[in-house]
């Protein structure tokens, strides 16, 4: 399976909310790699993980999603 980059807007407000976040990637299989930005609001994932999938993971930490696209 081919590795995808994913970019989500996520809702986060403090170091708590990012490292929610964090603690799910961190245990979800299929994530090879990610960057957490509270400044941006932004979540970068690359694996082999499907979309849905991993924005069901994200969903579950309680942060809103405002928006989220496969990059490539």
């Amino acid at each position: 399976m081919s590795e995808h980059t994913y970019k989500f807007n996520v809702k986060m407000t403090c170091s708590g909310c990012s490292g929610a976040v964090d603690r799910v990637l961190k245990k979800t299989e299929g994530v090879s790699s990610y960057d957490i930005s509270l400044e941006k609001q932004e979540v970068l994932v690359k694996g082999t993980i499907g979309f849905e999938p991993l924005r069901e993971k994200i969903a579950k930490t309680g942060k809103e999603i405002i928006s989220g696209e496969t990059v490539e």
